[in-house]
């Protein structure tokens, strides 16, 4: 990619650093002169301060990359550091044996098939340091024979990498009988590195979930959880200070090809890829994944949800019964979303360490978190996600009936958008559970939502609840919804109320929106709209 930069009456050209798309081996990633957001510091500063460690972030967030990293440190490639900021630091290189696993090959396996699997990566490094006795069968008998032999032979005490060590479980999670089993094989497996502590110099586990202490490492109760460390807030992800440093050739090119201004360009990024605090204070950080893609590809599109929506999600909110509406605006404490997977009894741990909802301020008072959907991507993403829950498959045809509406909704034609909706339903199927009304404010959340809208439902006045509040760039919209009644009841209820009184500092006009749904036709019957 080239950036063109005018100055003083001439134009100059300046190659850009390819953006790292599908790489996650540093040593790739430096020796291919690829861009790097400059991490070492961070690195330098955990590596001194702790010897067993456990990080938690979203898929695709640079866990792997960060992974690879330490590996290279600690393997004493030096040449790879320079110009970091880690040259700056290491003044004695030291070059340790380095046993890196990556689990993420271990996903969708049988407890047979699992064991295989890690038994061939335990063999891949037997071939190095060799074998131990007959006896020695088990995974935990090998690794444990494994990390001595290397501390023997090398006179340097082991590293151990395990990158997404919650892989093999994650898509089980919510399965009773196999998460149990394949628990008590990664169990076995790390049960070793607490008994080898002497030969052991630095052990690092990274993963999406947090599994509790009892159910996988066993007796590992000096693990160090730095997940919610303010010092190491940023240690993945790209925050905006280094967007607007590292990366700003990057964001220049973009804004040239989006043919917006620089201070544009960046906030249509924030807007769609900030948004993520893993502790309070936290600086604003970026998703990496869909932010390189972006500059790699000049469109902003919703690359990180589109790489994969994981199934344990979906089933998990069917599992919970967790609305569309009920994703984002949550009170918490702490141990009510940094806490194991496994028995837990809501959701909210679940999205929020696979990246669906992120930590937006602090109560300090009550020591509690507000929990948020982080951006306009995950936003979207997941509600597309979960519109086929209350219209079928029917995407293809509805895509072009969200564009329609959308074209209405900009220009304020809020009677055009609802007869869109309304011819669409209209060809849906019936679904499930359509008796009540409920499932048509779900419905109408989701769909809003979708059009980029800020929406909010059961917003509380002084008088009762507003079924639904839409506020665009400009209008406040009060939803009012029925059920086999009629608009006009709707609206007397808006008007008896008074809701909008409870909105007239708001700063927007408020229009009045009464609607009516029929259980017979699954659509809206008629609707009434007051400025």
């Amino acid at each position: 990619m080239f950036i063109f930069i005018e100055e003083e009456g001439y134009m100059e050209t300046k190659r850009l650093k390819r953006c790292p798309l599908g790489i996650q081996t540093f040593k790739k990633i430096r020796e291919g002169g690829y861009l790097y957001i400059d991490k070492t510091d961070l690195v330098y500063r955990m590596v001194h301060e702790f010897t067993y460690v456990f990080l938690s972030r979203p898929r695709r967030f640079g866990k792997s990359l960060l992974a690879s990293t330490l590996h290279s440190y600690f393997a004493g490639e030096e040449e790879l550091f320079k110009g970091l900021a880690m040259e700056g630091l290491e003044q004695e290189w030291t070059s340790y044996p380095v046993l890196h696993f990556d689990m993420s090959t271990a996903k969708h396996l049988d407890k047979n098939a699992l064991e295989e699997e890690l038994s061939g990566k335990l063999s891949n490094y037997e071939e190095v340091y060799g074998k131990g006795g007959p006896d020695q069968t088990n995974l935990n008998q090998r690794l444990e024979n494994l990390i001595k032999k290397a501390y023997t032979q090398t006179g340097q005490k082991v590293v151990v990498l395990i990158d997404e060590y919650d892989a093999p479980l994650l898509d089980v999670v919510h399965e009773e009988e196999q998460l149990p089993q394949l628990r008590q094989v990664m169990r076995n497996f790390y049960s070793p590195l607490k008994a080898c502590d002497p030969y052991l110099r630095f052990v690092f586990l990274t993963g999406i979930t947090k599994f509790s202490q009892m159910s996988i490492f066993s007796e590992l109760n000096n693990l160090t959880n730095i997940s919610m460390d303010r010092q190491y807030s940023s240690l993945c992800g790209i925050t905006k200070e280094e967007l607007l440093t590292q990366a700003s050739g990057h964001v220049e090119a973009l804004a040239s090809v989006l043919g917006l201004s620089w201070e544009g360009t960046v906030a249509e990024l924030t807007a769609q890829y900030d948004g993520y605090h893993f502790s309070w204070p936290s600086p604003d950080i970026f998703n990496p994944f869909s932010l390189l893609n972006a500059f790699a590809k000049g469109e902003l599109e919703n690359y990180w949800f589109s790489s994969g929506t994981p199934t344990y999600l979906i089933e998990m909110m069917r599992k919970y019964h967790v609305l569309p509406s009920q994703i984002g605006r949550i009170k918490v404490y702490a141990s009510d979303f940094d806490a194991p997977v496994e028995g837990m009894t809501t959701l909210v741990p679940l999205l929020y360490q696979s990246g669906y909802l992120t930590i937006k301020s602090y109560l300090p008072v009550l020591k509690a978190y507000l929990l948020d959907i982080p951006n306009k991507e995950i936003r979207i993403g997941l509600m597309k996600s979960l519109l086929p829950h209350y219209v079928g498959r029917h995407t293809l045809v509805w895509s072009g009936t969200l564009m329609n509406m959308y074209e209405c909704l900009l220009e304020h034609d809020l009677d055009g958008m609802l007869r869109e909706l309304r011819q669409f339903l209209l060809t849906v199927p019936q679904c499930d559970n359509t008796h009540y009304e409920g499932h048509y404010q779900q419905l109408l959340y989701v769909i809003l939502s979708l059009l980029g809208a800020y929406v909010d439902v059961e917003v509380r006045t002084a008088t009762g609840r507003v079924d639904m509040v839409m506020r665009t760039a400009d209008t406040l919209y009060l939803f009012e919804l029925k059920l086999n009644r009629s608009a006009e009841a709707a609206m007397r209820q808006i008007d008896l109320k008074n809701y909008p009184a409870r909105f007239v500092q708001c700063g927007f006009p408020v229009v009045k929106v009464g609607i009516n749904f029929d259980t017979a036709t699954h659509t809206l019957s008629d609707w009434s709209i007051v400025s």
